[in-house]
């Protein structure tokens, strides 16, 4: 095997077998009874070591926004009750794993301005478990190894004397030619599959704008967006602009909870 094919071959690994909902390909290794045992561990690990939020109305508002996002998730993400929990924490960030799991810190309550903006929040958080993102991202990492292995082998056995810095290149590369933008392609997707869920669930998709609109204002010193897994606000904001007219007639149809905020 030359080196050109075992280049092709570590990348042709991460290409998809499967379609989601936006129609991009995955790859996903994963059982999905796997991911549930994993994320329901992972988040009874987090109750113990995290402090969690003793208050009735924050508790209360959080639980309302999450109950009316989760009642319209396809039973394919997850077939059950979920559970809440909200973590009283100053890091503006929440999060949804396999099995029914979704976190929230209080932080991040000073943010989002209302229940729309929670709502793109936490719809934002289940689109990541609706797409199978965590499976993906999993699958994505274990075949990048096994590419640069490969890799690896092929040149240690032609005597590349330039080894290690071929494979420090072709690491920098994976990271950011691979993995890095299928980070991207996962929040950017995770906008998108939450607004259509928030506006189904009630919630004014113009809301999900606005959110990002406040993020901006809370981030500095961001690295670009190509050296990070994450797009930027301003590539948000525009994407969910875009898509507005095709999430706000789905709000029209549905009614919205009355989730009160508590004072924060």
């Amino acid at each position: 095997m030359n080196l050109k094919l075992a280049i092709c071959l570590a990348i042709i690994t991460l290409t998809g077998c499967t379609k989601s909902s936006t129609g991009r390909s995955q790859l996903m290794m994963m059982s999905e009874s796997d991911l549930n045992k994993m994320g329901s561990a992972s988040f009874e690990e987090m109750k113990t070591k995290e402090k969690i939020s003793q208050s009735p109305e924050i508790n209360r508002y959080v639980q309302c926004v999450a109950n009316a996002i989760t009642v319209n998730v396809p039973k394919s993400a997850h077939d059950g009750a979920w559970e809440v929990v909200v973590f009283d924490s100053e890091q503006v960030n929440a999060f949804a794993l396999p099995g029914g799991k979704i976190g929230v810190y209080t932080g991040i309550l000073k943010v989002a301005e209302n229940q729309d903006q929670l709502g793109a929040i936490i719809g934002h958080e289940v689109g990541h478990v609706i797409e199978h993102h965590s499976n993906e991202r999993l699958s994505s990492n274990q075949v990048s190894q096994m590419g640069l292995s490969i890799v690896s082998v092929v040149l240690e056995s032609q005597n590349i004397e330039s080894r290690n810095m071929v494979m420090a290149g072709l690491g920098l590369g994976v990271q950011y030619g691979v993995l890095m933008p299928y980070g991207r392609s996962h929040e950017s997707e995770a906008d998108i599959v939450g607004q259509d869920l928030m506006a189904k669930s009630g919630f004014d998709p113009k809301g999900s704008i606005k959110l990002w609109q406040n993020m901006a204002k809370q981030s500095s010193g961001a690295p670009p967006e190509f050296m990070s897994t994450h797009p930027s606000n301003a590539t948000r904001i525009k994407q969910l602009t875009e898509h507005l007219p095709k999430s706000t007639p789905i709000f029209k149809q549905a009614t919205a909870p009355k989730c009160v905020k508590p004072a924060i």
